[in-house]
């Protein structure tokens, strides 16, 4: 008789992406048995060896593996390791699935048809379990479900299932805030008007440093959420659109809040999100310059981003690591020529800049295992993250460090990520509460009209 749906036995096997978008997937199936197939591993193998964050990510996996089946015998590697957590605890099994299967429904001669032509080995092997594969490669997934076997997304760091639901940081609403608050208490402190707002029914969903604006001119920051109670600072909208910063002046108010927050000393993570040239990039690099050779309130600008090809290519490319980065980071070097635009010699300037300015092109490679201290960090593209990788650079910031993440997930390049599961929509989600963070979604791209229209017409 057939086990129940209750009590059948549920064994996942581990794709090659999955191990690389999250090199601990391993510990993220509780109770349930865990089977990686010696192509993974083979896999894995060919990819550890470089510089490369994808390298890393390999051995990193490698090792967990190694440490899981420590020194089991053959035979309790086939069968199954009981994994053990970091607190002691021992929870669910891995195994290896060898590289043998007594009949082929697909060709032998890629390496996913050779995995699920083993999943088809082992469910026969098994009749009592459910076999899953899950895999970050959608068509991978199709043909093993043509093939009978259950596939799914490994899904355990993706937040959001609809990227509707992102906070966006910034919300402009209809009419008078104020109409929709039923009471309030003000007070000054050190110089700020702060506000003590009971929530009507009204308002959108907020959080922590979201940034409310209505028609009236009222522009606040919400600072602290207690139940149905906020604490709202009031901010100016003259001031705010008036601000400049290394010559720059915002063009509208999402733009402002988003300077606002980048030279705010307070806030040690900005992250903006918005269409290709809504002003991400050249806010951030004058509000840096700004900070590094006005006020000194930072010593160094570390630029990086994440660029498809950027992993493989680099390490082909003649010259020192910043000569091999500047073909990724032109967008920089763009932008540090739009903001002399007006200067006599604009070239001239830029050298200038690039000589007086402490700007730093590192590659992601290089940026595993180092501590910026007091440093103004810039990562670019980071929709092309993944959120373990998110999680490696943010964890690099150092005392005074202020890192600055920009993407745009309409633009996503990286193979197996889409707009929810993301480095930067995890990112988001997981900062969304976060005391000294800022997210804005820019609205609108003020780049060209050319632009604005290509963006929402092709």
């Amino acid at each position: 008789m057939a086990a129940s749906a209750a009590t059948r036995l549920t064994c996942y096997v581990l794709d090659t992406n999955v191990l690389i978008h999250d090199p601990n997937a391993l510990l993220n199936f509780e109770e349930h048995p865990v089977i990686i197939p010696m192509t993974v591993l083979e896999e894995l193998d060919k990819l550890k060896s470089g510089n490369t964050s994808l390298a890393a990510d390999c051995r990193q996996a490698i090792r967990l593996i190694d440490r899981t089946l420590a020194d089991a015998s053959p035979q309790e590697v086939e069968q199954g390791v009981p994994i053990r957590r970091l607190n002691g605890q021992l929870l669910g099994s891995l195994a290896i699935l060898m590289a043998q299967a007594n009949s082929l429904k697909l060709p032998d001669n890629l390496n996913d048809n050779r995995i699920i032509n083993q999943l088809c080995m082992l469910q026969e092997q098994r009749p009592g379990a459910r076999i899953v594969l899950v895999s970050k490669d959608i068509n991978m997934r199709l043909k093993a479900r043509a093939c009978g076997i259950d596939a799914e997304d490994y899904q355990t760091d993706q937040l959001l299932d609809d990227i509707d639901l992102l906070p966006r940081g910034y919300h402009q609403l209809d009419g008078s805030f104020w109409d929709r608050v039923e009471k309030v208490e003000t007070r000054q402190q050190t110089g700020q008007t702060l506000h003590q707002l009971l929530l009507g029914e009204r308002l959108p969903a907020l959080y922590v440093n979201d940034f409310i604006s209505d028609n009236q001119g009222f522009v606040g920051w919400v600072k602290q959420i207690e139940g149905e109670r906020l604490l709202v600072r009031d901010l100016h909208r003259e001031p705010l659109l008036e601000r400049e910063a290394w010559g720059l002046r915002p063009r509208d108010l999402p733009q402002a809040l988003a300077l606002f927050a980048l030279l705010d000393p307070d806030v040690h993570l900005v992250n903006l999100t918005g269409a290709a040239g809504s002003g991400k990039t050249i806010l951030a690099l004058a509000a840096a310059i700004e900070q590094t050779m006005v006020s000194k309130q930072y010593r160094r600008i570390i630029a990086t981003r994440s660029t498809q090809g950027l992993d493989e290519d680099i390490g082909f490319l003649p010259g020192t690591e910043a000569e091999k980065m500047e073909p990724w980071l032109g967008a920089i070097t763009d932008n540090l020529e739009a903001l002399h635009m007006d200067d006599e010699y604009s070239g001239s300037s830029v050298e200038y800049i690039l000589d007086r300015v402490p700007l730093q092109f590192k590659s992601l490679n290089y940026i595993r295992g180092r501590s910026f201290q007091h440093s103004f960090l810039l990562i670019d593209e980071c929709q092309n993250l993944t959120p373990h990788q998110i999680k490696t650079i943010i964890t690099r910031a150092g005392n005074g460090t202020k890192v600055v993440c920009l993407g745009n997930l309409a633009q996503i390049d990286t193979p197996y990520l889409n707009a929810t599961s993301s480095g930067l929509t995890y990112l988001t989600e997981c900062f969304k509460n976060f005391d000294h963070g800022v997210h804005i979604h820019l609205q609108g791209v003020p780049r060209s009209l050319l632009a604005e229209y290509a963006e929402s017409h092709l």
